[in-house]
């Protein structure tokens, strides 16, 4: 099932998922959030090349991940201070989106390499 959306959604188009768009984020409290997390680097390559190629973000989190695979890589809505620090940081940083279009954040933690996409925030 699609997130729901307070946003009509237009204001992302024709943007790039570049951190001058980050100013523009409204302050959050908590967000939604998914992840894969791979323990080798060249396996975080090869999940990132699918999602360039346009593969769902669910099911590559499925088939690669090392947490959460049956779940699509969904942590569900995480406040501040309840993830890793350097993960908290890169994820409250991305603006919300769709699995289908995922905008990505990746950031090395002492459990491995996360590929990070954040469906809401509120």
């Amino acid at each position: 099932m699609p997130p729901k959306s307070k946003s009509g959604g237009s204001k992302d188009a024709g943007k790039g998922a570049g951190a001058a768009d980050k100013s523009k984020l409204k302050p959050a409290t908590s967000i939604n959030v998914r992840h894969i997390l791979c323990e080798k680097h060249g396996k975080k390559e090869e999940a990132l090349a699918k999602l360039r190629a346009g593969a769902k973000f669910d099911d590559v989190a499925r088939e690669m991940s090392e947490d959460k695979a049956r779940q699509g890589g969904s942590l569900g809505w995480k406040t501040r201070g309840s993830l890793l620090a350097d993960f908290e940081k890169v994820a409250y940083e991305l603006e919300p989106s769709s699995t289908g279009n995922p905008k990505i954040g990746e950031v090395k933690t002492g459990e491995g390499y996360h590929i990070i996409m954040v469906e809401g925030r509120k």
